[in-house]
């Protein structure tokens, strides 16, 4: 059963999918730009470039994508590749599906710059197709050594292919979402929710849809923020 209290969850989606509105990008409290990133994730970002698998090899992206975000972040999202604007830009989530995103931080009063954000790719796939197992397992790799680095209390899987990837699971998202999982790495013991990606929110434009989803948001913060 959804609980969904429509005069707040609505709030982070348009009247209309494509609809513009005076919402800003960015959520209060973060800034334009990257959240300052520490000192290893800068070198792990920088060993990334130099000796990823994938991306090295990869072709038809302009620019990588690592992640943005503090290393001391209590939730860490995770979505599956980089798309054409973040291709552009270089950061992950701020295409419409990232504007979205910035909303539903919001609506639970977290801001950007409050958490990490990170993809399973780092480099755009061709055409935006959706990344393979094999590339997943090849890049994904420098995604686990992220999750280490930053260590969040929080991980919330956005759509299928990361749901997969950290869940190593061959669920569907729309079986998986909602149920808390478990990402088991070395000492790491981390709750996971998965969660739709928010591309497939603005395509699947329904209260329903909205309401799983913040749902699952209050969840994920309610379990990385006790107090």
């Amino acid at each position: 059963m959804i609980e969904f209290d429509a005069s707040l969850g609505l709030g982070w989606l348009p009247t209309a999918p494509g609809t513009p509105d005076d919402t800003p990008s960015v959520a209060p409290g973060a800034t334009a730009g990257s959240a300052p990133a520490s000192s290893s994730l800068q070198e792990l970002e920088r060993r990334h470039a130099d000796s990823c698998d994938h991306c090295r090899n990869a072709t038809g992206h302009q620019r990588l994508v690592f992640g943005e975000g503090g290393e001391d972040a209590r939730i860490m999202f995770i979505g599956e590749a980089p798309g054409a604007e973040e291709d552009r830009v270089g950061r992950p989530f701020v295409g419409e599906a990232g504007k979205l995103l910035d909303r539903m931080l919001t609506a639970v009063e977290l801001a950007r710059s409050e958490v990490y954000i990170a993809n399973v790719l780092k480099s755009r796939p061709p055409d935006n197709r959706t990344p393979t197992p094999e590339e997943a397992a090849r890049c994904g790799a420098w995604l686990e050594r992220q999750i280490a680095a930053v260590s969040p209390q929080v991980i919330v899987c956005l759509g299928a292919v990361p749901t997969k990837f950290i869940l190593r699971t061959a669920e569907g998202i729309t079986r998986a979402r909602g149920r808390w999982g478990t990402y088991r790495s070395g000492d790491l013991d981390i709750p996971v929710m998965p969660t739709f990606h928010p591309a497939y929110v603005l395509r699947q434009y329904t209260p329903e849809v909205r309401g799983a989803v913040w749902n699952d948001l209050r969840e994920a913060k309610a379990r990385a923020y006790p107090d």
